[in-house]
């Protein structure tokens, strides 16, 4: 059985809310169709940034489905079904491949601590072997689950299972990605799962990735998806895309903010992780997006003024980076990022 793998530019699609915490399924809507329309290659839903760990299996599901069903033809739904109980990671894939979904994003078991090749033989091998018409997609990110599948175990599980077709790399090691290339050969898709590591995995001559799943293509899918593109062809990147890409490089690092907050009892530092940036980013310019659940939250006042300083610089820099936001959402950045009623609320008060 041959299953593709998935390349080029893959938004790891934000769950909308609305302002009770509910699923925005118009606002999911309008987010697929602009993505369809900016030319990705994948859309990844219910992963980390769809906020997977706190939707009920019956809503992941449903997301699945509307997904799959408005999605346009050509562009792969990849699901997040990954657990930290085998049987449950079984369950979901199943189903998320019943609902339609061509692939199947799988992270490492997290927090009970398997070892690698216990991931390998009791978690990955049990679900490839469950769903053998899917292609599965490991998800390697020990900073959140606390285990690591290491590249001699993934090149096992593929020998094994020839329905594991590519990797998500966000080790945060160039090593890594390239011990994966060595073992595991040119017939699977090495894929960054950082967005300011991509074209650093793609222009490596030893890791040759093949894409990337990206959080920032929630916003800027046309210039990410045309630039993931330039990179694989090798050519010289285009001058107007070459601007956008050097204006919106700045903002890779907004996917998780730090600060340093003063309280009564002491300084804390505070991250503020994916999604929650991403999804300020995305209320402050007028973009479905909504709260994000319990426990994740808001940003601390200077995050959000970080956030909105990094935007307000990159639209001096390079508004028509800006353009594909304002034809496909009807509004006016320049404007939002002057009035404050358009981030109310996104950061505590106190």
């Amino acid at each position: 059985m041959t299953l593709t793998r998935p390349e080029g530019c893959i938004t790891a699609l934000v769950t909308p809310m609305t302002s009770r915490g509910e699923i925005d399924e118009e606002g999911l809507h309008r987010l697929i169709d602009v993505q369809g329309l900016a030319g990705v290659e994948g859309i990844a839903a219910v992963a980390t940034t769809g906020e997977s760990p706190t939707l009920a299996p019956g809503e992941r599901l449903t997301i699945i489905r509307r997904t799959c069903e408005w999605t346009s033809k050509g562009i792969a739904v990849i699901a997040g079904t990954g657990s930290n109980a085998t049987e449950e990671a079984v369950r979901a894939t199943r189903a998320a491949r019943e609902a339609g979904s061509t692939h199947a994003l799988l992270v490492d078991p997290y927090y009970n601590g398997p070892s690698s090749p216990e991931i390998r033989r009791e978690y990955y091998e049990p679900v490839a072997r469950a769903v053998p018409d899917m292609g599965l997609i490991p998800y390697v990110i020990p900073s959140r689950t606390g285990t690591r599948l290491e590249p001699p175990d993934l090149a096992l599980l593929r020998d094994a299972c020839s329905n594991v077709v590519a990797v998500k790399e966000a080790t945060g090691s160039d090593d890594y990605a390239r011990d994966v290339r060595r073992l595991v050969g040119d017939d699977f898709a090495i894929l960054s799962g950082d967005d300011a590591r991509t074209a650093g995995l793609i222009e490596d001559p030893t890791v040759r990735a093949q894409g990337v799943v990206s959080v920032l293509s929630n916003v800027f899918p046309r210039t990410l998806a045309a630039y993931v593109r330039s990179l694989r062809g090798g050519s010289s990147i285009p001058q107007s895309l070459a601007r956008r890409i050097q204006a919106l490089t700045p903002l890779f690092s907004f996917v998780t903010v730090e600060t340093h907050e003063q309280t009564p009892k002491g300084v804390v530092r505070v991250r503020a992780r994916n999604p929650v940036p991403v999804k300020a980013i995305m209320n402050i310019l007028g973009m479905p997006a909504g709260p994000c659940r319990p426990p994740l939250g808001r940003l601390t006042p200077a995050a959000l003024a970080s956030v909105l300083d990094a935007l307000r610089r990159a639209h001096r820099e390079c508004p028509e980076l800006f353009e594909e936001i304002e034809s496909g959402f009807d509004v006016t950045v320049a404007e939002r990022l002057r009035d404050a009623r358009c981030w109310e609320g996104l950061a505590y008060a106190d």
